[in-house]
């Protein structure tokens, strides 16, 4: 029986359906994949822009990628949890374009914009706070100078990357995914020329990487403001009358941002101790595993482009009243990006001894080492990556519906309360850990990859989970 309201009104055409001859519903995935490709390249964008400038730092020196690896997943910390208010725009969008009020969509984007605006000073406030929040891990002298000169840039320009995505989920939102792949490929092009220029040309090293993501994500979001206020948006959803801010859609979008960025928070919270645990362990321990992540970004931020379709397809089918058509869409979309990364997983690990020397200067002592240490992890990685598309799948398709505290709970426990003690206790032999009260097997790198193994699986079982069970479908459009 479908769910109360499940039934579209004929003025609510629902995504990505196809009718059959007989009357009876398909998902279109032809339709999911025109929608998805954009969002698809344009996630992957961003891990060629991660690539980039992992690269970069490589060409500096090991001790450089170890710092930037060192505070890589703390420095995200704050920038979605900040920039939660950004991601909750889509959601917003896509249920009132679904629902047929193309201004109230637009209105949230140049909402979001204001709200990236108020995080400013907070990003500032965390900017000046780096050397008392990192003194805490103790990283070795010469690391932590570089990780503070990454730091510093990279918090101040945060409120950038909060308004681009802001105004890119409104676009993604509404199905117009082509715009924000449009602007990712000017971003990707304008950050690796500033890398260029920035590390090597003015001489700015580690920390011209940092300016360069912030510069590159300011000129994307100037880029998206100029598409939002184009005539032909202004005809459509009279985006000029809409630049004021609402303060009572501001706070929705507060509100919905804020458990958003907590659950990142709290996933990349843990690695963010993961990767400041192998920084402990050694600057090859913290290199080797940067490179890896860099690498599996291949995978899964190509996957979040999948799922971000997700989202839009799961709020547009709300917006319409249709609520069963959402878990069908959604349920598409998540096995799309089972598949997608499942397969990308196992190549990256049998390409890894060809791919890991590109990230290692061949005058390196440690370059030998870092390609069999990082190969080895490499192989760990692919081992969740089935597992973590189930979690990014269901966990954004669970945001188009707007239910996002279970995922805040969930990341919260699992992360803090399962990973990064087991991280720990694999990762440390005696003595060398941050507490003593846990026991410490000393695996070093490959203990504290397998850690991540067991938290994604975990993470992934919860998540898809909570998407079978149909307990989103309760709560009210927002």
């Amino acid at each position: 029986m479908p769910s109360p309201g499940s039934q579209p009104s004929a003025s609510r055409p629902l995504p990505a359906l196809r009718l059959l001859p007989d009357g009876s519903r398909r998902v279109d995935y032809a339709a999911i994949v025109r929608l998805a490709w954009p969002l698809f390249v344009n996630a992957g964008m961003q891990a060629a822009l991660n690539l980039t400038d992992t690269w970069f730092l490589g060409r500096l020196s090991t001790d450089a990628l170890a710092a930037v690896g060192a505070v890589f997943f703390l420095v995200l910390v704050f920038v979605v949890f900040l920039g939660g208010v950004g991601n909750a725009v889509q959601t917003l969008s896509a249920q009132a374009f679904g629902a047929g009020s193309r201004p109230r969509a637009a209105g949230f984007a140049f909402n979001g914009l204001w709200g990236a605006l108020l995080t400013a000073p907070a990003f500032a406030a965390v900017a000046f706070a780096g050397p008392w929040l990192l003194a805490p891990f103790q990283l070795p002298p010469g690391v932590n100078e570089l990780a503070l000169e990454y730091w510093f840039p990279r918090l101040l320009g945060g409120f950038l990357g909060t308004a681009q995505w802001a105004l890119a989920g409104f676009f993604n939102g509404i199905g117009r995914t082509r715009v924000t792949l449009a602007t990712a490929l000017g971003v990707t092009l304008a950050n690796a020329g500033l890398n260029q220029w920035f590390i090597f040309g003015l001489g700015w090293g580690v920390a011209g990487a940092a300016w360069a993501t912030a510069a590159a994500q300011g000129l994307g979001a100037a880029v998206l403001t100029l598409a939002l206020l184009a005539p032909g948006m202004q005809s459509g959803f009279r985006t000029r009358l809409l630049v004021r801010p609402r303060w009572r859609r501001l706070r929705t979008l507060f509100v919905l941002g804020i458990p958003m960025g907590m659950a990142a928070t709290a996933d990349l919270s843990g690695f963010a101790m993961f990767q400041l645990m192998l920084a402990r362990l050694g600057a090859l321990e913290a290199a080797a595993s940067q490179v890896v992540m860099m690498l599996t970004s291949v995978a899964y931020m190509p996957a979040i482009g999948i799922a971000l379709a997700g989202t839009t397809l799961v709020g547009q089918s709300i917006g319409a009243g249709d609520r069963d058509w959402a878990q069908r869409t959604g349920s598409a979309t998540i096995r799309l990006a089972v598949i997608y990364m499942g397969g990308v997983s196992v190549a990256l690990a049998l390409g890894a001894p060809l791919l890991l020397p590109l990230f290692a200067d061949a005058a390196d002592p440690n370059a030998a080492a870092l390609v069999e240490l990082g190969t080895a992890l490499m192989w760990i990685a692919a081992g969740y990556q089935v597992f973590d598309a189930l979690n990014l799948g269901a966990a954004f398709c669970l945001r188009g519906a707007g239910d996002v505290r279970f995922a805040a709970v969930a990341l919260l426990v699992l992360a803090w309360g399962v990973f990064v003690p087991t991280v720990h206790m694999l990762a440390f032999a005696p003595g060398q850990g941050l507490v003593d009260f846990l026991p410490q097997w000393g695996m070093g790198a490959k203990g504290a990859w397998l850690a991540a193994l067991g938290y994604i699986i975990l993470l992934g079982v919860a998540m898809f989970s909570r998407w079978l069970s149909g307990a989103w479908k309760r709560r009210l459009a927002l």
